[in-house]
């Protein structure tokens, strides 16, 4: 085996390994984004989770946080709550950093 095939078969490995990871954190944030606008809109504990669950679901739909935007909006929307894009935006950055930091204080 070469150097050069060693080092592809690294790089593969971080590659999966990042892709791994991105995909957790996307998937706690979406949970963590749930549970908060769960709260806001006032439901028990186990709508939260299942609200947070059905989120993460609603996130596969296209590429990007559009989906999930759209459907925190809506469901605010119904539920008769003023929360804008921009507040929802902000909570997803806050949300991404907290998941991000559960999962490698997890990992230590």
């Amino acid at each position: 085996m070469t150097t050069f095939d060693e080092r592809e078969r690294a790089f593969e490995a971080k590659f999966a390994r990042d892709q791994e990871m991105q995909f957790r954190i996307h998937a706690r944030r979406d949970r963590l984004l749930g549970l908060w606008a769960a709260e806001r809109m006032g439901l028990t504990d186990a709508e939260a989770e299942t609200y947070a669950r059905d989120l993460i679901r609603s996130d596969f739909e296209t590429i990007g946080d559009d989906d999930v935007v759209r459907r925190l909006t809506g469901d605010f929307t119904a539920a008769g709550i003023d929360v804008d894009e921009a507040e929802i935006r902000a909570r997803i950055e806050e949300k991404t950093i907290a998941a991000r930091r559960q999962l490698i204080e997890s990992m230590e």
